[in-house]
């Protein structure tokens, strides 16, 4: 009796330091912390502000983005800047003297083969493009990442918005590798040497068409959340994740791949599916209707119109 008296002390004790521990365990990273709905302005607002560049950051989040997507590129002298292409593109960017990038010339402006302090005199914005027809024209260049970290960061305090996610695209290709960017390795490590994605925690999410960066960020980065972009029409669902060799947080296809049985293959996996880019208020309610968990788009001024 009194050793079953004993074994039920012990078994309660053990109970209690078991209760004690899960209550005031932490929970996993960004678990519960993401958002409902991923209201992500492309570039920024590409189709208002010029694209990528600090000052499109600020008007997707005045309009009700929860998070900015943007891309990054390794410099020279191994810095990371915002820009969408390897190179500056002729028909938003401008010399630093105002006169048009020779289409000819313009390999002579990839980044990885300049410093940033060449890079930083090109002037973003100033040309009309005509794409983009509502795009606000403005003087403006290619921020690198760590600077327009700490803008936004600075700018959401001030102005008392909530604190913003960033959707972080690498661009890269195998075929370009020592030329356009460093090889994947080496690539996330000068990333990952920028200290402000640190500060971030949960609100850092990386995504890429190229699978292999992911495939090193997922080795030596397992808690940050990573998503695949595919646009690829050839390769199905199951190619893309045997290719990849792992479940990442996000599987974001173009919009015109999204089907009903996609979003359930994507949920099946607990996966989170976030199509781009999104343009009409029609095609993204028909997209919500299908289930998908947000909606990237140049235009963050519609999400509201669209309910999202």
């Amino acid at each position: 009796m009194k050793s079953n008296t004993r074994l039920s002390m012990a078994a309660l004790t053990l109970a209690a330091a078991s209760l004690a521990a899960f209550t005031v365990a932490k929970p996993a990273p960004g678990k519960g912390q993401d958002p409902k709905v991923f209201k992500v302005g492309h570039r920024g607002t590409r189709g208002l502000m010029p694209e990528n560049t600090i000052p499109a950051m600020y008007k997707g989040l005045d309009l009700g983005a929860n998070t900015i997507e943007f891309d990054i590129h390794i410099t020279k002298d191994g810095q990371v800047v915002v820009y969408h292409d390897a190179s500056f593109t002729p028909s938003y960017t401008t010399m630093p003297d105002g006169s048009d990038i020779p289409a000819a010339d313009r390999s002579k402006y990839t980044f990885y083969q300049m410093n940033y302090s060449d890079i930083r005199p090109f002037i973003i914005g100033e040309k009309p493009y005509p794409a983009f027809p509502e795009q606000q024209r403005m003087r403006s260049y290619a921020p690198l990442l760590s600077e327009m970290i700490d803008s936004v960061e600075a700018y959401t305090k001030k102005h008392h918005l909530p604190a913003p996610y960033y959707l972080l695209e690498i661009k890269s290709s195998a075929k370009t590798d020592g030329v356009e960017q460093p090889a994947p390795e080496e690539y996330i490590t000068k990333m990952m040497t920028v200290k402000q994605l640190k500060k971030l925690g949960n609100r850092l999410y990386v995504q890429s068409f190229d699978m292999r960066p992911l495939q090193v960020m997922h080795r030596r980065y397992p808690q940050i959340k990573l998503g695949f972009l595919t646009g690829d029409k050839k390769a199905t669902f199951e190619d893309n994740m045997k290719e990849l060799g792992f479940t990442p947080y996000f599987y974001n296809p173009s919009y015109d791949l999204v089907t009903p049985e996609l979003v359930n293959k994507v949920h099946a996996q607990n996966m989170v599916i976030v199509p781009w880019t999104v343009q009409e208020v029609s095609k993204m309610q028909e997209l919500r209707k299908l289930g998908v968990d947000g909606i990237i788009s140049d235009y963050p001024n519609r999400f509201q119109e669209a309910g999202l």
